[in-house]
């Protein structure tokens, strides 16, 4: 499981004209099971997405379909984790 953190390095004109496109990349991985959850940071300075994937290299891959990525909007930071403790209706996401 991983925690992509976006940061905007552009102003927030620049990503809110981007957001239409975002949502569908967003939508296309929900739809794939890729995406658990996703958000803004607030105070309103980037987001977070956490991805179910199998490598980092998957979540690269991922992210170089992102508008934000492709119009160098955002910075990305990768964080893989392994949960250990998790609520029962998180366990569908968790592989054994």
């Amino acid at each position: 499981m991983f925690i992509i953190s976006l940061t905007y390095k552009s102003s927030i004109e620049n990503v809110e004209q981007l957001i239409p496109q975002h949502n569908i990349f967003l939508d296309k991985h929900y739809e794939s099971g890729q995406f658990i959850a996703s958000g803004r940071k607030e105070p309103r300075m980037g987001g977070i997405i956490i991805a179910n994937a199998e490598s980092k290299k998957e979540v690269e891959q991922i992210i170089s379909e992102d508008p934000f990525y492709i119009h160098e909007v955002a910075d990305y930071t990768i964080t893989e984790f392994i949960p250990s403790k998790y609520n029962e209706n998180f366990k569908i996401f968790i592989e054994d």
